[in-house]
């Protein structure tokens, strides 16, 4: 197939390695190579490994097409065409299980490359996505010929982007997401290892992995990388060599783990207070909306909490990202979608009050939550009282940041709990007397057809919440 170079657009996140370029056409996702990384990609191309990855769906499906140009007019020597990710997301937004498992996939990909030639130059978090609760390895340029008495290229940010984050959440119990958020190249060896002094130097991967690595850093930041391979080489460092580590690093990841803490939000459905006509009554609402109208590609659950609508959606939409903010609560809902085998359903960690921003060079490297988004439906249930009242954001903004989440003629169905609602009453306690006067139905129905048209409204039987199917635009 022939390429046309017209409406070609490059990928803010595709800059850093000289050598291939990723860039979109339409739906289309493609990777420009220069010579040297078309002429490994050949040999990469007509191995066995390389061959048994694309099947078992590990490596993202790859082909080659024909090149005609690529942005800028570069004369690309070839150009592949990758499968699209259904939804991007960024190593910061994902749960300790979720990290621990792309850090087993890409340690699996590297092991079974290096017997047969390869390895990778990159390690980092960012070169692996997911279809739903399956992690994917996205970075085919990275791939290329070993060559002996050479270290691994990608150890360092392996490292900082998968396996430090690892040790700080299974050792120390510190959610790891806000760190990776505030540094795009992941964390330092020289911020985390105060961090590991006394006896917690000792911990299972620390010794080897942060405090020598760091002070090998440390010892040859002088030196430059030919003098560090040279050093590498007439020490004996051999192929094997590097097999063994890499296996090693694959033992010490499987055994880590983490025991959350005791979380309100891990048994909400316990002790949110629905009764059975109230829950039963949402759910065929839900479903309604849903299925009236074409088939969703891709539905946002916000506030998805232990995944119960984000199941029901999943059985109507192509695609469904379920997003809540307690680190514990997505780790639960992805091992146990895991298990089930789901396969549509992407959890996510996300402050909805603070969602991602752009990041990176320029921010827009790696791009903010809104900036993927392009819903055909979003989910708002039970979440609106938590933002306009937990977080003070108006009413107002909180449905134009639902709409922003949407594609053209997209669906909101979005729950409003009234004032009286015991949750409500018990968010307003805390709260300074006559704080939020607008926080009323109606004016809830004005803000948000200001915006959207709203379709249906259906009041539960408690009589304290309301549910509608606004449409965005309509």
């Amino acid at each position: 197939m022939a390429i046309s170079p017209t409406g070609l657009r490059p990928e803010p996140g595709s800059f850093r390695d000289p050598a291939n370029r990723v860039f979109h056409l339409g739906q289309d996702v493609l990777r420009g190579l220069d010579a040297g990384a078309a002429a490994h990609w050949r040999a990469l191309a007509g191995t066995e490994f390389f061959a048994a990855l694309l099947a078992d769906g590990k490596v993202c499906g790859t082909e080659a097409v024909d090149p005609v140009g690529v942005p800028d007019g570069v004369p690309w020597a070839a150009v592949l065409r990758h499968e699209r990710i259904p939804f991007v997301s960024h190593p910061y937004e994902w749960s300790f299980t979720m990290l621990r498992d792309a850090a087993l996939l890409h340690l699996e990909i590297l092991r079974v490359a290096l017997p047969a030639g390869f390895t990778t130059k990159d390690g980092s978090a960012y070169n692996l996505q997911w279809r739903g609760t399956e992690p994917v390895f996205i970075d085919v340029g990275s791939f290329e010929p070993v060559r002996d008495g050479e270290p691994w290229a990608g150890y360092r940010q392996f490292c900082q982007t998968l396996l430090y984050p690892l040790l700080l959440t299974a050792h120390l119990g510190v959610d790891f997401q806000p760190w990776l958020r505030a540094r795009v190249d992941g964390i330092e060896a020289d911020q985390l290892r105060p961090l590991f002094r006394g006896v917690r130097r000792l911990l299972p991967g620390v010794p080897t992995h942060l405090h020598l690595h760091g002070a090998m850093q440390s010892r040859h930041a002088e030196a430059t990388t030919t003098d560090v391979r040279a050093q590498l080489r007439a020490a004996g460092y051999s192929r094997e060599l590097a097999l063994a580590t890499v296996r090693g690093i694959e033992k010490l990841v499987r055994r880590l783990d983490r025991t959350p803490a005791a979380s309100h939000w891990a048994d909400y459905q316990r002790t949110c207070g629905y009764s059975a006509q109230d829950r039963a009554g949402k759910e065929q609402f839900v479903t309604a909306a849903l299925t009236d109208g074409p088939r969703p590609a891709l539905v946002l659950d916000l506030g998805a909490n232990d995944g119960r609508y984000a199941r029901l959606a999943a059985r109507h939409a192509d695609r469904v990202v379920a997003v809540e903010q307690d680190p514990a609560v997505v780790d639960a809902l992805y091992r146990a979608l895991r298990a089930e085998g789901e396969r549509r359903i992407l959890p996510l960690v996300m402050d909805l009050a603070d969602p991602s921003p752009g990041g990176g060079w320029r921010g827009v490297e790696r791009a903010s939550f809104a900036d993927r988004a392009a819903a055909d439906v979003v989910l708002a249930l039970a979440l609106v009282h938590h933002l306009a009242i937990g977080r003070n954001v108006p009413l107002a903004e909180v449905v134009a940041w639902l709409a922003d989440l949407c594609a053209p003629g997209a669906r909101i169905v979005v729950e409003f709990v009234h004032p009286e609602d015991p949750m409500a009453r018990r968010l307003l306690a805390n709260k300074p007397e006559g704080l939020f006067p607008d926080y009323r139905r109606d004016e809830f129905e004005r803000v948000l057809a200001a915006r959207c048209r709203i379709a249906r409204r259906e009041e539960l039987p408690s009589g304290t919440r309301t549910l509608y199917t606004a449409v965005v635009g309509g």
